[in-house]
Formats: structure tokens, sequence, C-alpha cells
């Protein structure tokens, strides 16, 4: 059955993938953004789906200040994507990172339970955990978050857990590292990053290398929330799933990016610089529960993302890699957002 699903954050870099996706599959879909990067997301989609208009409704506001009982009106279904994302970006201003990752958090998990949605998906991160030894860590593990933009992912997920899913019927995601090409795009994460690197300079910077960094194709990641929104409540309500695909270290995603661009591209040799770091966060998570309880794997790689990224920028889509609406913090430092 067609689901009335809002998307909170539904015009960010996952959210400008997901939508489309939820709109093919005949869902309606609300959509609840600042639309800091831009109110054309989704201009190109509805261009060639004139169809899905009548199911798309998008709302400009600040989760911190607007009627999210009103959003929420008629929706069976809750997609909580809106965040001040990545450590860097959180670090700018962390006050602005509080009030709309935790403070605000809590006004939109308490509208959807006086609205009584039926289902509310949160999006965390896989950084929860921290830095940990074991090759695999799954979902059962501690966390122990080293950021304020993982320790307060960390305080949503306390905070949920904390409902009853009779009154509001959770689950929770922890997303390894978004990659690969979306309509609002993001070149301010790792994959991203050393790929238009490549592409635009013939040479790639790796600060350290050792790191393991979990990553997942944006189109993994998008498919899993739209088979959230149909799964039965009993497979899913009120449980925890990591979302990941193959763990790669920094030094391997270089040496996948230079192989690929010189095969396709026909390039010279891709130039890897190696910088000392005091940064060897790493991060190795395990998808074997959300495997064998929803039959949900990764079903592209880091090699997909990297291929994705250079046909968009071959195709003229990504005309200048440097402009400020790629990177969060450029955008938010222009806007003065507070």
């Amino acid at each position: 059955m067609p689901k009335k699903i809002l998307v909170v954050g539904g015009a960010g870099y996952v959210g400008s993938a997901l939508v489309p996706k939820l709109l093919d599959a005949g869902h309606y879909v609300r959509v609840l953004d600042t639309f800091w990067f831009g109110e054309d997301v989704f201009d190109g989609y509805l261009s060639t789906h004139p169809e899905s208009q009548k199911l798309f409704c998008p709302l400009k506001g600040d989760i911190r200040t607007f009627d999210l009982e009103a959003a929420m009106g008629g929706i069976d279904t809750v997609i909580h994507l809106a965040c001040i994302s990545n450590d860097p970006s959180f670090e700018l201003t962390p006050s602005l990172g509080r009030s709309i990752n935790y403070d605000a958090f809590l006004k939109v998990i308490a509208a959807a339970r006086e609205k009584k949605v039926e289902r509310f998906i949160f999006a965390s991160s896989s950084s929860v955990y921290g830095v940990k030894n074991t090759p695999d860590v799954t979902e059962e593990m501690s966390l122990e978050p080293l950021t304020d933009y993982s320790k307060y992912k960390a305080f949503c997920e306390m905070e949920l857990r904390m409902i009853p899913t009779d009154l509001l019927p959770w689950v929770i995601i922890r997303p390894a590292t978004v990659c690969g090409y979306a309509p609002r795009l993001r070149l301010d994460l790792a994959v991203n990053i050393l790929t238009m690197a490549a592409l635009t300079k013939g040479k790639i910077t790796v600060f350290g290398g050792s790191q393991m960094r979990p990553n997942i194709h944006i189109d993994d990641i998008t498919n899993l929330y739209v088979q959230l929104v149909e799964e039965p409540d009993e497979k899913i309500i009120g449980k925890t799933f990591n979302a990941g695909g193959v763990n790669h270290s920094i030094d391997t995603i270089a040496m996948l990016i230079s192989g690929i661009i010189k095969q396709c591209n026909k390039a010279k040799d891709i130039e890897i610089e190696k910088v000392p770091t005091n940064d060897l966060r790493s991060y190795h998570i395990s998808s074997e529960k959300i495997r064998h309880e929803l039959g949900w794997q990764a079903k592209y790689g880091v090699q997909d993302a990297i291929v994705h990224l250079m046909k968009a920028f071959n195709a003229g889509l990504i005309p200048d890699p440097s402009h400020p609406k790629y990177s969060n913090i450029k955008t938010m430092q222009i806007l003065k957002v507070q």
C-alpha cells in the first residue's frame, strides 16, 4: 500500500536520491528542509516524471522553528535525515549543531508521537561506535562517540530507545559514510573528495592512509530506506541495524580511484601523496545482522561510486567541483547560518 511519508531533511545529499525512489514506488512524499543547497534539487526529476508532481509536497522551513505537527498532518511514516552532517561541519558552529542534531530532534519525535506516526526511521551514524580494535563492529557493541557530531547521534538513539514502540514505532539505521553521485552532491566526503581531486588535479592527497573507513553507495542506502518503509513491523520496529558495504582503508580507496580513472579516462598516472596525520580514527562495521534479518546487502561498491562520479563529471553534471554548494561548511559560512 502507498504510504504518506515525511522526509525531514529530504533535500540534502541522501534525500535528493531517496525522494525520487519513494515517488517512483507510488508513495506520497512531503519534504521538510531549509533548502540551503538550492530549491531546484528535484526539478530535473519532476520535469521527466510529471505524474509524480501530484505526490510531491516540498515544505521550506527550519525544524527548530517549523510547526512540526502541521508538517506531520496525515503522515504515517517519517524518515529523519536532517542534521548538520560530518565532524568538520559540526565543529564549525557547535551550538548550531546541537540545536539541529539534538534539540530539534526532541521536538521532531514529540510531534511524531502526538500525531501518532506509524513508523519513524532514524538515520544515525556508524561513527557512534568510536574506535574499536575488533575487525567486525556489531550492533551490540558499546557506543563510544569521539566527536560532538557522533555524540549527539548517540544521544538521539538513546532518546528513541526510551520511547515504547507502541507509542512511536521506531527503527534506527547506522549507515557507513555515503559515497557516489546524487542531484544534491556533496564533495566533502572521503571517496567523493579523492575522486574529484584525481579528476581535476591528477593528484590525490591521503592523510594517514591506514584508517579503515566503511562506505556505502548512495543507491544502496536509499534502496534500504525504501525497503524500510515497506517492511512489516515485526521485522524492524524497535531494532537497530548497521548498514555498510566493504570496509576499505583510505590507502585502498586512493589506489582504486587512481586505477579506475587511469583506465577509464585514459589518464596519466594519478599521483598519490601521503601526508602524516594525528587523525587515525577507524570505523569497521559488520552488516551481517541486516543481511540475516532483512535480506539486505550492499549491491554497489566504492568502485561503482568512483565510476558514477567520473561519468557525471565527464558529462558536465559537475561543472565546477570547487563551488561552495558542494561543501557543507562553505555553504553554511556563506549563508551565515545560526
